[in-house]
């Protein structure tokens, strides 16, 4: 399993930005698709984004698409999330995920990557 550090959460205003990191260690990153998800308070943990393990093709979810980007800095075995125009439904913990065969499709249990999670909170 490879280890997964969020950070970069925090209390924000609705309409603002973020960028969320994931360090990654204890594994070969290149071999991974890595995968950022969320979880609201009394909702089910949902699918955000994902990044093949060449940076080559991203997927989104259709709630973010168009407002979020995530991309991977193979240098720092990071993936980022950049998080713009911020809502208040955007309001979760954020979790990393790491795979090598994860896909839009895996299900959650899964995924045996998983980091602690960075809350984001959207106020309006």
């Amino acid at each position: 399993h490879v280890h997964l550090v969020e950070s970069g959460g925090g209390f924000v205003q609705a309409g603002d930005s973020l960028r969320l990191s994931c360090a990654a260690s204890g594994g070969p990153f290149c071999s991974y698709n890595m995968g950022w998800f969320r979880q609201a308070r009394v909702k089910d943990r949902e699918f955000v984004a994902i990044i093949e393990n060449d940076g080559g093709s991203t997927a989104y979810a259709d709630y973010v698409k168009g407002r979020f980007t995530i991309t991977r800095d193979k240098a720092k075995n990071t993936v980022y999330l950049h998080m713009n125009t911020l809502k208040t439904e955007d309001t979760a913990i954020y979790y990393c995920a790491a795979g090598r065969s994860l896909t839009v499709s895996t299900p959650l249990s899964a995924i045996d990557s998983w980091g602690r999670g960075t809350q984001v909170t959207v106020s309006s």
